[in-house]
């Protein structure tokens, strides 16, 4: 590389735009398909439905405990394809750069990409690279694609929620959140709290070998586990009664978010799943969580019962039921 530093010439279409994706960018990623360096990729798709979607990130620091920038773009990704239940296969990738950027802190992120990338068993093929003037961006922004393969006679969604289904989640609240937020602010809670982003279509995969009558999966990112339950229930139209003392939680998440006055079932998580299934399946569908790779401390958290249409419960450990409500506002801005 001629400069250590992103540049304005970077993005030109130029010589130096062409040594930035070729050594910096396909050097780390390194698909058949992408080093053809084509404007478009020609792909071979299995038989069957297509799961596609499309994300953004601007998580704000580009670097938190447990992941960065690059680890939560490929994860987040990768779930969105499987809660469809598709096997996510390929992704296209796009980079917004701010002017002097430092090549190395790009390179780390495009490291964790390709790891985790070739972790999920998905390929990155195509991209695109543009470059901002300095104090017009914030370093790094990434977009992404996602395509997949629904497995055959699969029919997941929101709205197919009933009266006796189990709800389970695949682990933890608030990691990602607070992990995030407690670098942003320099807090700390005595202990590290570590974000969960991670790479959940093996999970999802075993859920649906173990419960074939799975009803939907859906990641509980931005409004957290709260939001989550809400959209579902509202879509189904049923109520969802969640059991407080059932929800893993870890302490100094908990006490982080006591600290800071936040709802930790409002906390943005990037490695976690909430699957709904038929009651009668709940227990091999826990078990597969539990056997998976991000799944060790999954749980039953609710229930779905037939009305009131659209609301959502809380249990506690007194008996008493409360409204989970809906986030409102922007609880915890550049978290993603």
């Amino acid at each position: 590389m001629r400069s250590d530093r992103v540049l304005l010439a970077h993005g030109s279409g130029g010589t130096m735009m062409r040594e930035l994706i070729e050594d910096v960018f396909v050097a780390r990623f390194n698909d058949e398909v992408l080093l053809r360096m084509d404007d478009a990729a020609a792909l071979t798709l299995p038989p069957g439905r297509i799961a596609f979607t499309t994300d953004t990130y601007v998580v704000t620091p580009r670097f938190f405990p447990g992941g960065d920038i690059g680890r939560l773009a490929v994860a987040g990704t990768v779930n969105d394809v499987a809660t469809s239940g598709a096997t996510p296969l390929y992704l296209s990738v796009g980079f917004v750069l701010e002017e002097g950027l430092m090549i190395e802190e790009l390179g780390r992120v495009l490291d964790s990409m390709a790891s985790v990338a070739k972790e999920a068993g998905v390929r990155i093929v195509t991209g695109d690279t543009k470059v901002v003037e300095r104090g017009h961006g914030d370093g790094v922004y990434i977009n992404t694609a996602g395509v997949g393969v629904i497995r055959e006679g699969l029919d997941l969604s929101s709205s197919h929620c009933r009266p006796g289904d189990a709800v389970l989640l695949s682990g933890t609240l608030g990691d990602h959140g607070i992990a995030v937020i407690s670098t942003r602010e320099g807090l700390t809670f005595g202990t590290d709290v570590v974000s969960d982003a991670a790479p959940l279509g093996g999970l999802v995969s075993a859920v649906l070998d173990a419960a074939p009558g799975a009803r939907c999966f859906r990641d509980p990112t931005r409004g957290g586990l709260a939001s989550c339950l809400n959209e579902l229930a509202s879509a189904s139209g049923v109520s969802i009664t969640v059991e407080e003392e059932s929800v893993p939680v870890r302490e100094q998440v908990r006490g982080a978010c006591e600290l800071l006055g936040y709802d930790v079932y409002q906390v943005a998580n990037e490695g976690k799943m909430v699957a709904v299934v038929p009651g009668d399946e709940a227990s091999a569908a826990l078990e597969a969580m539990r056997g998976s790779r991000y799944g060790g401390d999954a749980a039953i958290v609710g229930e779905v019962a037939e009305g009131p249409a659209g609301r959502v419960y809380v249990r506690t450990s007194f008996g008493a039921r409360r409204i989970m409500d809906m986030l409102v506002g922007e609880q915890l801005p550049r978290i993603c």
